[in-house]
C-alpha cells in the first residue's frame, strides 16, 4: 500500500507531516552520537583555521594527519578532545533545533500537494541554521574555539572569558557565526532532501541506513565546499584576536589581503575529514531513530 513502508522506510513526500517533538528528539540524541564521534577532526580543523597564513610563521602542521599525530605525540591522546564538552553539551539541543525547526518550516512552506521544491527545501534549511546558531552555535562555538586557542578545558576557558570579556565575549562573532550556520544547513538540507526524493522515488521506495549514510556524506561534502570561507571567518571572530578585526566584512577583506584567497580554504580537508562522516551519521541516525520513536511511542505520533 503506498504511504506505508517497513521501519527503516522515509515517509512519502506528500502529506508527511510530523509531530514537530518527534524530529526534535531524534535530532537531540542523533547529535550526541555525532558530535562525540568526529571531535578530533573539528579540533584540528579548529587548529589549523587559528594559525594565520604570514611570512615568517612557522605552523607546528600543515595538514590533518599531521595534526593528529603531532598533537597525540606533544599534549597526548585526550588532548584531541580538548574543547569536546562545551560542543557536546551545545549539539544536543543545536541538532534538536536544527531538525525540529527544518520540520516546522518545511510543513509550513509545502504547497497545497505537500510537496517543497529545491528552493524551498534551502530556505527551512537557512531558518533553522540561523535559527541554531544565535540560540546554541555561536555561544558554544565562542568558548570551544578560545578553550582550544588558549589550551584550557571547559571550565577555565569559560572563567578566562567572562573575567576578561564579560558576557558578550560569549556572544562574540554572532553575526560570522549565522552566516556559516545558516548557508551550511541551507545547502545542506536542501542536498540531501532532493537526494531522498529522487533515491526514494517520492516515498514510494525505503531509503535504507546505507541510503541514509551516503546522502548525508555528500550534502556533508557539498555544504563544506560551498561555504568554507564563512567558516575561516566565524572561527577567526571567535578566537582571542578577533580585536584586530572591526567587524566580519572587515575579518573577510583582511584574510583575502593579507593571506590570499586560498586562506579561506584553509582546514577545509579536516573540515571534510570531521563533516563528511559526521553527516553521514547524523542523518542515518535521525531518520531510523524519528522512524523508531514513531513506530514504539504514542507520545509522537501525530494527531
Amino acid at each position: 500500500k503506498k504511504g506505508f513502508s517497513s521501519p527503516l522506510a522515509m515517509a512519502p513526500v506528500k502529506n508527511q507531516k510530523k509531530n514537530p517533538f518527534l524530529a526534535m528528539t531524534a535530532g537531540c540524541i542523533a547529535g550526541g552520537v555525532e558530535a562525540t564521534a568526529v571531535w578530533p577532526m573539528e579540533f584540528i580543523k579548529t587548529q589549523l583555521q587559528l594559525q594565520a597564513r604570514t611570512k615568517g610563521v612557522m605552523l607546528p602542521y600543515n595538514g590533518m594527519v599531521e595534526g593528529l599525530v603531532y598533537t597525540v605525540r606533544s599534549t597526548g591522546f585526550f588532548s584531541l578532545y580538548r574543547g569536546l564538552t562545551p560542543t557536546l553539551l551545545g549539539s544536543i539541543p543545536k541538532a534538536g533545533i536544527r531538525f525540529g525547526l527544518n520540520s516546522v518550516i518545511k510543513d509550513n512552506l509545502r504547497d497545497k500537494d505537500g510537496k517543497l521544491t529545491v528552493g524551498k527545501n534551502f530556505l527551512a534549511g537557512l531558518g533553522a541554521g540561523i535559527s541554531e546558531a544565535f540560540l546554541i552555535v555561536a555561544p558554544v562555538e565562542t568558548v570551544k574555539t578560545k578553550c582550544i586557542e588558549l589550551d584550557m578545558g571547559f571550565a577555565n576557558g569559560f572563567t578566562y572569558i567572562l573575567r576578561n570579556e564579560g558576557m558578550g565575549g560569549i556572544y562574540q562573532g554572532a553575526f560570522a557565526t549565522a552566516l556559516k550556520q545558516g548557508s551550511n544547513q541551507g545547502l545542506r538540507f536542501m542536498w540531501f532532501n532532493e537526494y531522498k526524493r529522487i533515491v526514494t522515488n517520492d516515498g514510494e521506495k525505503k531509503l535504507t541506513p546505507l541510503m541514509g549514510l551516503f546522502g548525508g556524506m555528500s550534502a556533508g561534502c557539498f555544504s563544506t565546499l560551498g561555504n568554507n570561507p564563512f567558516d575561516v571567518v566565524k572561527t577567526r571572530m571567535q578566537g582571542i584576536k578577533a580585536a584586530q578585526y572591526s567587524s566580519t566584512w572587515d575579518c573577510f577583506v583582511q584574510i583575502l589581503t593579507k593571506e590570499g584567497i586560498g586562506s579561506f580554504y584553509a582546514g577545509v580537508l579536516p573540515r571534510l575529514g570531521r563533516v563528511v562522516p559526521g553527516q553521514g551519521i547524523i542523518f542515518m541516525s535521525f531518520e531510523s531513530i524519528q522512524q523508531f520513536l514513531e513506530d514504539n511511542f504514542s507520545i509522537f505520533q501525530l494527531r
